[in-house]
């Protein structure tokens, strides 16, 4: 990635199928919960899982797919379009500072977040599990493209991390995010799946658009023993409201 906030952005949107695929080669693992045993309590997962037919297209804010992602089944439905009038017009790069959830009580700063020198996304540390992270080779909210939100569910450090709850966000459910240059942006959940990180959606995640949209990301499903770690990834997709 080149220096500086838009060499950064445009590094991102001129060379985004080379992003994805470096991202695509390290998705399957890129939050992993590090508890020391079984977490006690098991985070809320979304009502349904998502089925290959939710990796067909890398544009969620199409009619069609927001249909095939969030196609009423898990007892959600689609927003209707002039919900999403404010999504063709992005705004100008700011880094975000805070998310708010009020549905499931987070409340969390944001830090920034960058790639590992092995490739890997960074995460927050686990002894900061409260925060979320910003991936910043990305957009930023407000901006055109996905700007990509990150954070644990758990962690031996604090126990319950800041998207412990994530996995119970509904179709409507409001996010909104602080940016440094003091505006504030509020996205919709258009819907929320739960992926094995096997086969992480990353060109859903961080693959371009013309819509503005927000991933919030964390790991859910089956605790895995062994491996000390879920084995899926909790995706919620949203949509920037005016």
């Amino acid at each position: 990635m080149t220096s500086g906030a838009g060499g950064r952005h445009e590094a991102w949107r001129a060379a985004g199928a080379a992003v994805v695929a470096i991202l695509a080669l390290v998705g399957a693992g890129f939050i992993g919960a590090a508890l020391n045993e079984a977490p006690p309590l098991q985070p809320p997962q979304p009502i349904a899982e998502a089925g290959p037919a939710d990796l067909d297209s890398t544009d969620l804010n199409s009619t069609d797919n927001r249909r095939a992602v969030g196609d009423g089944s898990d007892g959600s439905s689609d927003m209707s379009d002039d919900l999403h009038s404010a999504d063709s017009v992005g705004m100008t790069r700011s880094e975000p500072t805070d998310i708010t959830i009020p549905r499931i009580g987070v409340a969390a700063k944001i830090m920034t977040l960058g790639v590992n020198p092995d490739g890997t996304v960074q995460v927050p540390p686990l002894d900061q599990a409260q925060l979320a992270g910003w991936y910043q080779p990305g957009p930023s909210p407000g901006e055109i493209g996905n700007s990509v939100i990150v954070g644990h569910v758990d962690s031996a450090a604090i126990g319950p991390a800041v998207f412990f709850h994530l996995g119970s966000l509904r179709a409507g459910d409001i996010i909104q995010i602080t940016r440094k240059d003091q505006s504030v942006v509020k996205f919709a959940v258009d819907s929320v799946k739960s992926y094995p990180k096997v086969g992480f959606p990353t060109e859903l995640v961080y693959g371009p658009t013309n819509k503005v949209g927000l991933r919030v990301v964390t790991c859910g499903g089956q605790f895995d023993e062994e491996n000390r770690s879920y084995v899926n990834n909790i995706i919620v997709f949203a949509t920037l409201i005016d």
